[in-house]
């Protein structure tokens, strides 16, 4: 794969896209605001975004951050949140997942041809999912035909989180989603940043114009054992399941599954089983035919009554769908994701200028046992790639082309420009607000 190049930054017409970063893991928040301001330096434009990811160690701080950064440094939108952890990358280049420690990661973005807007949602009454989606597209207030892409981020504190993703769906389904829940902390106030506010609820930033988001979900699994299908199932809790022509409780199938695991396996098995359950979404190509598309989407296993050998599961489910074990572990993890990474950057006709990275609170060095264990795959494919976010309480994430929230999930989010052909140099570049 080319090496990131910075240098192809600039478009004709003398209209620059850049990038600046700063990463901190000073004691106090004065001190991690003035090491971050000193490596982003003073631009003499104001950026379109500013991406704002902070520990829960500076939580009682947090109503000064805003105001302390935007004194400093100008941008016409900013966002952020608490995270249990931090990801970030400094002034010169070098990027780090911070856990366990108090930490600041600001990232400043200029994009031109980008249209952003940013919205604080009160999760509170939620429109009617029964409902017209212009109901939802006007309680947001942002215009479906503009919005590419969204980052979503959800107070811990908020109710009907999965409503609000079933609904943000149902009014942009055009729009790629990634984002996460921040994470909690004992202050009285808000854990969601958003321009001069600390806030609860919900903040949503729509990406369009000639930008767009790339997501890649890494859900840390493998699958083990065949492709079952349910035949009965009561809401969330799975009764009997199907091979073929051989039918039995689910916890006979997964006797059958261990069965043919080795030693090592089973005794991830005591801690690491989760169910995978298939989506599935039809897509045009190219040629604006349809194909169905499926994956997994991986499920914790919350139950398991003995007397009858069913199984329930953290997730709806029907007759008819097709469900697979699958175990967590590092390797895995590793290795999915680094398969959707390289998948995602085949393509190198449009570079990737930022890294968006919402991680769980269970990946880190507790998955992988080191240190910037995400991060340093996305840079064995881009060596160079600024990347920035937060450990979550919960990921969002597209899987089987519907939003999810998800845990113990990596969800990037990987910024791309069209390509402009040279007739379009000379088209407007600026950053506006949709709605």
């Amino acid at each position: 794969m080319a090496p990131f190049a910075p240098f192809s930054w600039f478009r004709s017409g003398g209209t620059e896209v850049s990038c600046r970063t700063g990463l901190s893991a000073k004691a106090s928040l004065d001190e991690a605001v003035r090491d971050v301001v000193e490596q982003l330096g003073r631009p003499r434009t104001e950026a379109d975004l500013a991406l704002v990811f902070t520990s829960t160690g500076y939580a009682t701080d947090l109503p000064r951050l805003l105001p302390m950064l935007r004194a400093q440094i100008n941008a016409k939108h900013w966002i952020g949140c608490t995270g249990g952890g931090v990801v970030g990358t400094r002034g010169d280049g070098s990027a780090s997942e911070l856990e366990q420690t108090p930490a600041l990661s600001v990232t400043m973005l200029s994009l031109p041809g980008a249209s952003i807007a940013t919205r604080h949602l009160s999760t509170e009454e939620l429109p009617d999912l029964d409902g017209a989606a212009l109901q939802w597209q006007d309680w947001v207030g942002i215009s479906p035909e503009g919005s590419r892409s969204q980052i979503l981020l959800i107070d811990p504190t908020s109710s009907g989180i999965n409503d609000l993703i079933s609904g943000l769906d149902y009014a942009y389904p055009s729009a790629d989603k990634i984002g996460g829940i921040a994470a909690p902390h004992n202050s009285p106030h808000g854990s969601l940043l958003l321009d001069d506010r600390i806030v609860t609820g919900a903040v949503v930033c729509s990406i369009g114009g000639n930008w767009r988001l790339e997501t890649v979900v890494a859900q840390g699994c493998r699958p083990i054992g065949p492709v079952f299908s349910i035949e009965q199932v009561q809401r969330n809790v799975l009764l009997e399941l199907s091979d073929g022509c051989t039918k039995a409780s689910p916890i006979n199938c997964l006797q059958r599954v261990l069965a043919d695991l080795n030693e090592r396996e089973r005794e991830l098995v005591r801690h690491s089983l989760f169910l995978g359950v298939e989506r599935s979404s039809l897509r045009l190509n190219a040629n604006g035919a349809a194909s169905e598309a499926s994956a997994f989407l991986i499920r914790n296993l919350i139950g398991v009554d003995p007397n009858n050998g069913a199984v329930a599961v953290a997730e709806r489910v029907r007759a008819g769908q097709n469900v697979q074990f699958h175990l967590r572990e590092a390797a895995a993890s590793q290795d999915e994701a680094l398969g959707l990474l390289k998948a995602a950057t085949a393509d190198q006709s449009d570079t990737v200028h930022f890294g968006l990275l919402m991680a769980c609170l269970g990946r880190g060095q507790g998955l992988f046992g080191r240190a910037d264990g995400d991060i340093s795959l996305a840079r064995q494919l881009m060596p160079d790639l600024p990347v920035a976010g937060a450990f979550c309480n919960g990921e969002i994430g597209p899987v089987g082309g519907t939003t999810h929230l998800h845990g113990y999930t990596a969800c990037w989010g990987l910024l791309r420009q069209d390509s402009v052909s040279s007739s379009d140099s000379g088209a407007d570049s600026g950053s506006d607000s949709l709605g």
